[in-house]
């Protein structure tokens, strides 16, 4: 690749990736900040139902990729799927400014789940294709764009985050809106960048059925993710079962297509692969908590004042990305150092220690809870739970993205990242059982924080950071065994 194609040693289409994706998770971010809270204070569900609907919600955005990868895949082509998502991503945030219907609230929820299916998945094999296969720039070129997911994270909370709050939900949501229309500007803009990597795979798209080409059934098909999602928002249990089942197929397809259509070294790297992603549903499952039962906890439980001003609760969830794009060149520069005298850690142990952290984040959190003098507990273990889960978030999801485009056979990486982020969607899922554990029942949430509902905090989160804890060291004892079956790929 000439060096007139690079920023900075990497592919300027990693930075065009970097914008757009930037702007998508500014939109999505600002819009997470709000929403566990717009549910409580203004449409005035309980705390557990908006769990539920919060938790069906994130993962119904994780669970659609699947769909928008394999679409992709098969016949749009990267560059197409990305384009489309944005244009529906847009339109769902635009509706999530009018707060006076409570179906186009649906709706527009509905049209952002089914824009991220088509953006999220794809958009991040763009990355992978960039790079040819063991150029050791793709685990920093995957680090830098995770950075830039954070940055919009970062911006989003804070700005939407205190706009929603402050002034008025509409302008929280309409300033997500916004970044997701500068966010599909730069795509259109940057295209020509990617260098032919994101065009479809065959000429599928050009063919015709029933007198409508492939690509255009590929954009009816997206309607259809819209309306479906349209109405299992509305029936969140639905999710819950719809998610146990198709599981299932997701694993009996893993297993059936490494055993039976897969050399034996790529079935030995698709099976280490598809451990990886199960891992990660434990460590989602947790992690997600932030956007729901933690914020929930900040909002009511926690001392906010910070040299004399009451900080609204959603800007809490910018320290996360705050950390990451902090923290993330420290780690690049760590792995590499590591790499060069042969001592980085495996990819499985990397998930191990990602895994521990996060239960560590939790334990911690608890001890500042027992030890606060009153009722509320001093606002420095948030700030530091929020680290320790950054941590072990950098130990995990950045190289979790690079894993499966690097240990899947090349024809269906679209899908095995359909499945990473289907795990996802099945961690965000039962995040929302663990936080209804925690759960008041009063109707809008009952903004008064006593001693039953700090003791349920307590008891959920001692509990699941013992969990995590022993997964975590399970993961690390199978990573040996798991790192012979990558043949050389880490």
């Amino acid at each position: 690749m000439s060096t007139s194609t690079e920023i900075l040693g990497h592919p300027k289409g990693l930075f065009v990736c970097f914008a757009t994706e930037m702007w998508e998770r500014f939109s999505y971010y600002g819009l997470r900040a709000l929403l566990i809270l717009y549910l409580t204070k203004h449409w005035e569900f309980s705390d557990a139902q908006s769990y539920i609907i919060y938790g069906a919600y994130t993962s119904l955005v994780y669970i659609m990729p699947v769909f928008g990868g394999m679409l992709a895949d098969r016949i749009l082509g990267s560059r197409k799927a990305v384009t489309f998502g944005a244009i529906l991503l847009v339109l769902g945030h635009t509706g999530m400014a009018f707060e006076s219907s409570l179906q186009i609230f649906y709706l527009s929820l509905a049209l952002i789940i089914s824009g991220v299916g088509f953006l999220k998945p794809n958009i991040s094999t763009m990355v992978g294709a960039l790079y040819e296969e063991g150029d050791p720039r793709r685990d920093p070129g995957f680090t830098i764009f995770y950075m830039g997911i954070n940055i919009g994270a970062f911006t989003a909370t804070l700005l939407c985050g205190y706009l929603g709050e402050e002034i008025g939900w509409s302008y929280g949501f309409g300033a997500a809106g916004i970044g997701m229309l500068i966010g599909l500007i730069i795509f259109i803009w940057g295209q020509d960048y990617l260098e032919g990597h994101a065009e479809p795979t065959s000429d599928l798209y050009l063919e015709k059925k029933y007198n409508i080409t492939y690509e255009n059934w590929a954009y009816i098909s997206g309607i259809i993710m819209v309306i479906s999602s349209w109405f299992l928002i509305q029936n969140q249990e639905l999710v819950g079962n719809l998610l146990g089942g198709f599981g299932a197929i997701c694993i009996a397809f893993w297993l059936g297509y490494s055993l039976m259509k897969c050399t034996p070294e790529e079935r030995d790297r698709l099976i280490v692969v598809g451990i990886l992603i199960l891992f990660s549903l434990i460590f989602w499952a947790l992690f997600e908590q932030a956007g729901s039962s933690l914020n929930i906890l900040t909002d009511r439980g926690v001392d906010r004042t910070i040299m004399g001003w009451e900080v609204p609760a959603s800007m809490f969830q910018s320290l996360n990305a705050f950390f990451i794009f902090t923290l993330a060149p420290l780690f690049a520069f760590m792995w590499l150092a590591l790499a060069k005298r042969n001592i980085e850690p495996s990819t499985p142990l990397k998930f191990a220690i990602g895994i521990m952290f996060v239960g560590i984040g939790f334990l911690v959190l608890v001890f500042g809870m027992k030890t606060s003098s009153s009722i509320q507990t001093g606002v420095f273990w948030i700030m530091m739970i929020y680290l320790l889960h950054t941590i072990g978030e950098l130990c995990l999801s950045p190289v979790g993205l690079s894993s499966v485009t690097k240990l899947s056979p090349k024809r269906i990486v679209g899908m095995m990242m359909g499945m990473w982020f289907f795990a996802s969607a099945a961690g965000n899922f039962v995040a929302g059982l663990i936080a209804r554990a925690t759960a008041s029942e009063e109707i809008g949430g009952g903004s008064a924080f006593d001693i039953v509902q700090k003791t349920a905090f307590m008891d959920v989160y001692t509990n699941v950071g013992l969990i995590a804890l022993v997964f975590g060291i399970v993961l690390a004892l199978a990573s040996p065994l798991m790192k012979k079956g990558m043949h050389g790929i880490n």
